[in-house]
C-alpha cells in the first residue's frame, strides 16, 4: 500500500507487477524531452522511480534480477547504472502565494542538489563552480534554503551541467508531476507568476542543454506547449489517447488475474473488474492499480469485505464540482446520460492551458476525460470521442459529487427549503410533492434502467437527506432501527414533540400509486414509530414517497 520507491518495492518482499519493459520501449524510442500523462494513482511516481534505479550511477543492478529487462542484455550493458540522475517530484508544491509555493519549491531543489554533495570538493569543477554548487544548498538563519530566485530558475540547469562534467556523462532528469504546481497556483490566484517560473526552470534544463541525456516528465494533464515548454523541438507527448507505453501504467487484465490467483481472491475477479476496471489508454482495458491493490490489502484483513471506492479518497475530486457549478442544461443532461450507463460524444483538446478550464465550460470534458473521471469508447468518429464513467467507482463520486452540488444549490433559497421542510410536519401533502417535484427537475435523475433498485431508492434518499439537514432543532436519522426493521428516514422534533417517518421506494414503470402503498405498509407492519413514541414524540407524520425519473407521489398515514 502506498509503496513508491523502487528499492524498496524489490528488497522488501512486496508483490511487483514487472513494468520494467518500459524501460526498453524508453530506449528504443528515445527522445530528448518526454512527457506521460496519465490520471493519478497510475504508477506514475513508482515508475519514475524504477528509472532512477536503472539508469543512476551506484545504483543496485540486482533490483533487476529477473525482470523482463534483465533479459535485454546489450540495453542493460550500456545504460544500466551509467548516467547520473536528477529526480524530482513537484506534488508538494503548493502554497497560498507565490513566495510560499517557492518556499516549497527551494526545499524540493535544494534536497535533491544535497544529494550530490561530493560536487562541493569535485576537482573536476572549479573553484567558481564549486561555489555555484554551493548556493544550491546554503541556508538562511531559518535554516531554510536560500537561494536566490536567479539561482533557482537555474538550479536544475547548473545542476546539470556540473554532474555532467563530474562524471563525464550526460544527466538523465525525471520530473513526477510536473503540473501539479500550476493546478495549486490557478486555484489560490498566482497562475501567471507560475507559469513563468516554471517555464524558466523547465526551459534552462530542457532546451539546448548539451549536458542533458533525456528528460523524462510525468503528469495527470498535457499543458500547452505555448504555456511552459516554449521552444522544444525534440518533445514527445504521450497521452492516454495513445497506443505507445499503453501497458506501463495501470494493470492489465492478464496482471489482475494473475495477482488474484496468487494470492487465491480469483472469486472476487467480476467484482474487481466491474468497480476498477474499464480506462482505456490507447487501445487497451486498464485497471486502476491503487484500487485493485487496495481492495486486495483491504481482502486479506477480512475476506469476506465489498469493493470500496479508494480513489475518491486520494482527492478533493473538484473538477466534478467546477463542472457541475458551470454546467448548462444540455450538460446535466449528458452526466444523466453517462450515469446511467451511457455514452456522449465530445471534442476532446489534450493540450490546454489552466486558463482554459474556465473560458469554455466544454473544455471541462477534456479535463474529466484526461483525469480518468471519464473514458474513451469505441473508435474516433473525426473530432469527436464517445466518453463513458469506466467504472463502478467513478459513477459512485459523480453521484456523490452531484448530491453535494445539489445541497449548496438548496441552500441558496434558505426560505424556500425551509418551507418545503415544515411541510412535512404540518402534513401538507400536496406542498411535498409540488416542493420535491422542484427540487427533483432540478438535479440529476438516476434513470429505470440504470442501476439496481435499491441504489435508485438510495439516490432519492440522498437528496432528501441533504435537504432535511439544513433544518435546526431536527434530529434526522437515516436507516435508524425502530420496531421490526430499519426505517429510511426517522425524524424527531423535540420541540413540538413531533416525530416523521419516511419510507422510499422506486416507482418501477411510474406505478406511483402501488408504490407509496408498499411504502407505508411497511412502515406499519414494521412498527417503525415504535422508537419515537418511546422518545417522546406525541405526533407522528408518516409518510410512504414514490419516486421515478425526476417525478414523485406522496402519501401519508
Amino acid at each position: 500500500m502506498g509503496i513508491e520507491n523502487f528499492r524498496e518495492m524489490r528488497t522488501e518482499g512486496f508483490y511487483y507487477i514487472d513494468k520494467t519493459g518500459f524501460i526498453k520501449s524508453l530506449l528504443e524510442n528515445q527522445g530528448k524531452v518526454n512527457l506521460f500523462t496519465r490520471p493519478r494513482r497510475f504508477g506514475k511516481t513508482l515508475t519514475m522511480s524504477m528509472l532512477r534505479h536503472f539508469f543512476e550511477i551506484g545504483s543496485d543492478s540486482t533490483l533487476f534480477d529477473g525482470l523482463e529487462i534483465s533479459r535485454e542484455k546489450g540495453l542493460c550493458e550500456e545504460y544500466r547504472g551509467k548516467f547520473p540522475v536528477i529526480s524530482i517530484s513537484l506534488k508538494e508544491i503548493a502554497g497560498e502565494n507565490l513566495d510560499a509555493a517557492k518556499r516549497i519549491l527551494r526545499s524540493v531543489l535544494g534536497d535533491e542538489a544535497v544529494r550530490f554533495s561530493f560536487l562541493k570538493e569535485s576537482d573536476r569543477l572549479t573553484e567558481t563552480e564549486r561555489q555555484q554548487y554551493k548556493k544550491l544548498i546554503e541556508l538562511d538563519n531559518q535554516g531554510e534554503y536560500a537561494m536566490s530566485d536567479e539561482v533557482l530558475s537555474k538550479s536544475l540547469l547548473t545542476l546539470s551541467r556540473f554532474l555532467q562534467k563530474h562524471f563525464g556523462r550526460n544527466t538523465i532528469v525525471l520530473i513526477d508531476e510536473y503540473d501539479v504546481p500550476l493546478d495549486k497556483a490557478y486555484q489560490s490566484g498566482y497562475y501567471d507568476g507560475m507559469v513563468s517560473l516554471i517555464r524558466t526552470l523547465f526551459g534552462r534544463v530542457l532546451k539546448t542543454n548539451d549536458s542533458l541525456q533525456f528528460a523524462v516528465l510525468t503528469g495527470c494533464l498535457r499543458i500547452s506547449k505555448e504555456s511552459i515548454f516554449t521552444g522544444l523541438n525534440n518533445f514527445n507527448v504521450y497521452t492516454i489517447k495513445d497506443v505507445q507505453y499503453n501497458e506501463a501504467f495501470g494493470f492489465s487484465d492478464t496482471e489482475v488475474r494473475k495477482l488474484l490467483e496468487y494470492y487465491g481472491f480469483m472469486e472476487k475477479y467480476e467484482a474487481i473488474k466491474k468497480w476498477y476496471d474499464g480506462y482505456r489508454f490507447g487501445e487497451l482495458d486498464v485497471y486502476c492499480p491503487w484500487d485493485v491493490v487496495s481492495y486486495c490489502h483491504a481482502l486479506k484483513m477480512k475476506p469476506s469485505i465489498e469493493p470500496q471506492n479508494y480513489w475518491v479518497n486520494t482527492s478533493s475530486n473538484d473538477i466534478i464540482r467546477r463542472f457541475l457549478s458551470k454546467a448548462k442544461t444540455s450538460d446535466r443532461s449528458d452526466i444523466e446520460q453517462l450515469i446511467n450507463g451511457g455514452s456522449i460524444k465530445k471534442i476532446i483538446r489534450q493540450e490546454m492551458t489552466y486558463r482554459d478550464l474556465d473560458s469554455d465550460p466544454d473544455n471541462l470534458w477534456s479535463i474529466l476525460f484526461t483525469t480518468g473521471y471519464l473514458t474513451q469508447r469505441g473508435a474516433q468518429e473525426g473530432e469527436l470521442t464517445e466518453l463513458v464513467i469506466p467504472n463502478r467507482e467513478i459513477q459512485w463520486i459523480f453521484v456523490r459529487q452531484i448530491r453535494e452540488w445539489f445541497k449548496s444549490e438548496t441552500r441558496k433559497n434558505i426560505e424556500k427549503l425551509e418551507s418545503f421542510c415544515s411541510a412535512f410536519e404540518e402534513n401538507n401533502i400536496a406542498a411535498i410533492e409540488e416542493g420535491f417535484n422542484a427540487y427533483l427537475k432540478k438535479t440529476i435523475s438516476i434513470r429505470d434502467t440504470s442501476v439496481r433498485k435499491e441504489m435508485k431508492e438510495n439516490f432519492y434518499h440522498g437528496i432528501l437527506l441533504g435537504l432535511f439537514a439544513n433544518m435546526d432543532g431536527w434530529e434526522v436519522q437515516s436507516n435508524a432501527e425502530s420496531g421490526d426493521g430499519y426505517s429510511d428516514i426517522s425524524i424527531e422534533i423535540e420541540e413540538h414533540e413531533t416525530g416523521i417517518i419516511i419510507e422510499l421506494k422506486y416507482a418501477e414503470k411510474a406505478a406511483f400509486d402501488a408504490a407509496c402503498q408498499e411504502a407505508l405498509k411497511q412502515i406499519n407492519e414494521r412498527g417503525y414509530e415504535e422508537r419515537l413514541v418511546n422518545d417522546g414524540m406525541t405526533t407522528i407524520r408518516k409518510y410512504g414517497i414514490a419516486c421515478y425519473k425526476k417525478r414523485c407521489k406522496v402519501i401519508s398515514g
